[in-house]
């Protein structure tokens, strides 16, 4: 049996309700008020909570915004006397399903109701379905089901166990050293350390002591051994990221190291063995450097004995709905919010944006988002301008010099249906009424503009 908690102050309109709802075979708690809700929503454990809006003390939206603090996953639904509309769209925008207007017809909550219980049956079934399809297509930290991914995934695999120099070339944001930790972990070597240097973060005056450890003594602040990040890594991965910034005196060193496998410390007279798998990355041609002379061309041809070319995002779209489910996620976890998804329509601006920060840029808009969203899901407006402008259509008719006030109208016209559908949660009713316009002409607009996120 389903489980509703009905709340509201009105004893007799709990007693109506009660009486309806155990009749349609859900089992049914009433509390008074939201304090005494909130006390029986953790031994009740309901499935639905329907809820008045005004109410003394801690009304409605309050206590929705309690639940939704404590992840309490219970389909809200609210009622709310007539006037107080806009109140209750407030309360869906902080993630309430729907709102029952006062006085209601009996069979309006019981359709409400089934309603939330096939929406939350389609939930499921496809946060099941994302979560076969994300373990279906990751591999180590990877989310990818592109051919170009698929391909470095079999060679990752393929070259892992081997001790050969990797490259690891792409734009900043691709996942370089994603890359390589995968490398780490698929091989021999996976229960040793992964060391990681960035050769373009550290001064170069310390970066040869911080690669190689130096002597007590070798220069003013050394006053004791050091070991070096070479050491550190014996007997498992160094990863050297934009190994491209790397000063030419340490590229010499770097050579060495790689050719008989041993290092000195600065200030040191003795050299020692050490057994590391070497791993570079790098966001430039390092070909092009070498023949301006800004890197060892016999360094270059030593590090790129494995190259692996990592593909920009815009490169792979089919990954990007994939990375979208993974963060989604991932986030919930790590900030503790119960974000459910995002709406078509915010789907395809993602989907279409060029992302010139690649994987990373995604990952940071989706928190972001997820941040910023008043409800459960993530519209348009909770993305920054940068993307939402990117595809506006009015945009696109002034950058293209489009003049024709028809076709412009059209395009702002399209833009106020698609954001009323997302503020009334698809209620195609009150987004007519919320844009001034009959319910009729919305279906002839919604069918003319192809929106089919209802």
């Amino acid at each position: 049996m389903k489980r509703i908690l009905v709340v509201d102050d009105e004893e007799n309109l709990r007693l109506v309700l009660r009486t309806l709802l155990t009749r349609q075979g859900y089992q049914v708690e009433t509390a008074a008020s939201g304090e005494e809700a909130l006390k029986l929503v953790d031994t009740f454990g309901p499935d639905f909570v329907l809820t008045d809006v005004r109410m003394p003390k801690m009304g409605g939206l309050d206590l929705l915004s309690t639940l939704r603090a404590k992840r309490n996953e219970a389909t809200v639904i609210v009622m709310s006397a007539y006037g107080n509309t806009d109140l209750a769209l407030e309360a869906m925008k902080a993630g309430a399903y729907d709102y029952i207007q006062k006085p209601f017809r009996q069979d309006e909550v019981v359709l409400t109701l089934l309603k939330a219980e096939e929406r939350e049956q389609l939930r499921r079934e496809n946060r099941a379905l994302r979560d076969e399809v994300l373990k279906e297509h990751k591999f180590e930290e990877f989310v990818a089901k592109s051919p170009s991914m698929q391909l470095i995934f079999r060679m990752i695999a393929k070259i892992a166990d081997y001790k050969t120099t990797v490259l690891v070339n792409g734009e900043s944001g691709v996942g370089k050293e994603l890359v390589a930790r995968a490398v780490h972990r698929q091989s021999n070597r996976r229960a040793g350390p992964f060391v990681v240097v960035n050769c373009g973060a550290i001064p170069e005056n310390l970066l040869e002591s911080e690669l190689f450890g130096h002597k007590r003594g070798a220069f003013t602040d050394a006053i004791a051994d050091r070991r070096g990040l070479f050491e550190e890594a014996d007997r498992g991965t160094l990863f050297l990221d934009e190994i491209g910034e790397l000063p030419l005196a340490l590229q010499v060193k770097l050579l060495r190291v790689l050719e008989d496998e041993k290092i000195r410390r600065v200030g040191e007279t003795r050299d020692l063995q050490v057994d590391v798998r070497i791993i570079a990355a790098t966001h430039r041609d390092l070909q092009q450097e070498a023949k301006a002379g800004r890197f060892r061309e016999d360094l270059f041809y030593r590090l790129n004995v494995l190259p692996i070319l990592v593909p920009p995002l815009r490169d792979r779209r089919e990954d990007i709905p994939l990375l979208i489910d993974h963060f989604v996620a991932r986030n919930n976890k790590r900030l503790g919010t119960n974000v459910q998804g995002l709406d078509t329509e915010t789907r395809r601006l993602l989907y279409e944006y060029s992302w010139p920060g690649n994987v990373r840029e995604l990952e940071n808009t989706i928190e972001r988002a997820m941040v910023l969203t008043e409800g459960d899901r993530i519209f348009a407006p909770d993305l920054p301008d940068r993307i939402r402008e990117a595809r506006d259509p009015v945009q696109v008719q002034l950058q293209t010099g489009e003049l024709s006030v028809k076709k412009t109208m059209r395009a702002v016209e399209e833009i106020l249906i698609r954001r009323a559908l997302q503020k009334t949660r698809g209620n195609r009713t009150r987004a007519a009424e919320v844009l001034e316009i009959s319910h009729r002409a919305l279906l002839y607009k919604i069918k003319d503009y192809l929106i089919t996120d209802l």
